[in-house]
């Protein structure tokens, strides 16, 4: 009798009972239903925020990569633009340079030239001046040979022309 009771209460366990299969149902739709409102909804619109703010900072780093490519690049453009321009100026101020010197040197070379010429014009004047002087001494000197020789006075004529003599013979001019 006890397994018979025992069988019967294990019978009354499995039975279904359509009323509370129903109710079970029902429980459980209304379970799925509260959750998937309370619980996935907002966790999806969370996760949809976080997957948005995500996308955004990704999109603002790109944008920031961007503008830091963009300005690594003109900085680069600056930096040759301006090694250019340096690289010009110095060959502008070599060929300044050049010039100059070219232009000094050429001025140096007349100035030298002209200093030559102005001393060979100095020396040949005073040449000039030292022979006169040599002249006029050997002249002198002529006439005192000339008169202790000949122990009287010479005209002036006849001196000019024993000068003149003496000059040819001596070879100075």
């Amino acid at each position: 009798m006890f397994i018979l009771l025992e069988t019967t209460q294990n019978q009354e366990l499995v039975t279904l009972i359509p009323w509370t299969f129903i109710a079970q149902i029902l429980n459980l739709f209304l379970q799925m239903f509260l959750i998937k409102k309370f619980l996935f909804k907002p966790i999806r619109e969370v996760l949809e925020k976080r997957k948005a703010k995500a996308d955004a900072e990704i999109g603002e780093a790109t944008k920031a990569k961007e503008e830091a490519l963009a300005m690594k690049e003109e900085y680069e453009q600056n930096m040759s633009e301006a090694r250019d321009k340096a690289n010009e100026i110095l060959a502008n101020a070599q060929k300044t340079a050049t010039v100059k010197s070219e232009e000094i040197l050429k001025e140096a070379s007349e100035n030298a030239v002209s200093i030559k010429a102005k001393a060979e014009r100095d020396i040949e004047q005073e040449k000039r001046k030292a022979v006169n002087e040599i002249k006029d001494e050997i002249a002198g000197m002529a006439m005192e040979i000339a008169g202790k020789v000949i122990e009287r006075e010479i005209s002036e004529k006849d001196h000019a022309k024993l000068i003149d003599e003496f000059i040819e013979n001596v070879g100075v001019q």
